[in-house]
């Protein structure tokens, strides 16, 4: 019999699953429409697409504060159904755009609306047992693996018919997934476990203050930044980096992503539960740095292209970090304040992501150019690792695991 807590969870799921698709269906072909919209070529749009992720990131780092600290105060279900309602009309606004300003407000909008992921975290804290919070958090991994997969490749289907048809396409999408959680999702967070709206929380400034509320949130927010930040080294210069180092062509630059997305879709959805389990989340956490540490090695030292791609699924292992750590701080806060908490750590991850690009993109320019002399045209691999092994240093002020709080358990 499927208890309440795997029932709503399974909700959510959907919910995550829909959304992400959504998100991906527009990434094949969101770099042609404005270039068809301005009437330049790909390589002269590039840096108006440029603007345009910049400004996404921005967005959720300004409002991820803000919808957590709403879910906190009115649940997580309105704040859910009304993010994707406001994200599907958002991919109609984009779907008909004549312009590049009316495009670009369509996408600042829609990194509005879909910060509510961070509202999803906070709906698994709600319903879990703390024990089996890494493994639920490794399983949301999934949901957006998933998404990643199925909505690019659907993406390109619908691009080549015309470049507007993956708009309406995640336009539906999100319509569908508004149906759905006003008529199946359920209410997570009770109104008497709920808490009131505080503005000056509900911001990118004091979110990250949140994180200095306590102790243990102040460490886990460094190691969690560290974390990022080493993430980001792959989804970025993998491209640049294998074909400049091994030659590879678009066939062979996909087919290494497709490994590293199903090496992910794996470590989430079948490692993070079991070995959190034989572990415990602090072991399983320092575990997921080890090795994804040697797998950005591998990457960024390997001679040859098979060692290289190697790397790939050993740096999967990383996917062990992010759940454990959600599972962490999610003991460390009360019920009405795992929204608050969620919406830090995705303000968090956005910051990160602004300051990532121009990072990693200027560490391999300069080691494939004026510092070539070096020998380490990976060198944005090497600095991920070392990234890697700070949040671990960082991790292990923690001590031994603390006592489960009264305040963090979950509903059942």
């Amino acid at each position: 019999m499927i208890t309440r807590s795997r029932a709503a969870f399974v909700f959510i799921f959907i919910t995550v699953v829909l959304d992400m698709i959504a998100f991906g269906v527009i990434i094949p072909v969101f770099p042609q429409l404005i270039a068809r919209i301005q009437g330049v070529s790909i390589a002269d749009a590039a840096p108006t697409f440029g603007i345009f992720g910049t400004a996404f990131a921005l967005m959720q780092f300004l409002s991820a504060p803000v919808l957590g600290a709403l879910s906190d105060r009115f649940g997580r279900r309105p704040v859910v159904l009304l993010s994707n309602l406001g994200l599907g009309a958002d991919y109609v606004v984009m779907a008909v755009a004549p312009t590049i300003p009316i495009l670009f407000l369509g996408r600042v909008i829609s990194g509005v609306t879909s910060s509510s992921f961070t509202t999803a975290g906070a709906y698994v804290a709600d319903v879990t047992e703390p024990s089996r919070r890494a493994a639920r958090f490794g399983m949301l991994g999934v949901a957006f693996g998933i998404g990643f997969i199925v909505g690019p490749a659907l993406g390109g289907i619908l691009g080549a018919i015309d470049l507007r048809a993956p708009f309406w396409a995640s336009a539906a999408l999100s319509f569908t997934n508004f149906l759905y959680g006003l008529f199946i999702l359920p209410e997570s967070l009770a109104p008497e476990r709920r808490a009131p709206f505080r503005p000056r929380a509900a911001n990118p400034v004091g979110a990250l203050r949140f994180f200095g509320s306590r102790p243990l949130l102040t460490t886990l927010a460094l190691a969690a930044a560290f974390a990022y930040l080493a993430h980001d080294s792959l989804p970025i210069t993998f491209v640049l980096y294998s074909s400049y180092r091994f030659g590879f062509d678009e066939t062979t630059v996909g087919l290494g992503l497709t490994l590293a997305g199903l090496s992910s879709l794996i470590v989430q959805g079948l490692v993070v539960g079991r070995m959190v389990k034989a572990v415990g989340e602090h072991r399983a956490l320092l575990i997921g740095l080890g090795i994804g540490a040697i797998g950005q090695l591998l990457l960024g030292l390997g001679p040859i292209a098979p060692i290289f791609l190697l790397g790939i699924p050993v740096w999967s292992l990383f996917g062990l970090v992010v759940p454990s750590l959600q599972s962490i701080a999610s003991r460390e806060v009360a019920p009405g304040e795992q929204g608050q908490l969620q919406g830090a750590l995705g303000s968090l991850r956005a910051l990160i992501t602004l300051v990532s690009p121009l990072l990693y993109t200027q560490v391999f320019a300069a080691a494939v150019g004026p510092l070539a002399w070096v020998g380490v045209p990976g060198a944005a691999f090497v600095l991920s690792a070392l990234l890697l092994a700070a949040s671990a240093l960082v991790f292990t002020r923690l001590g031994a695991p603390a006592p489960q709080r009264a305040g963090s358990s979950s509903q059942s």
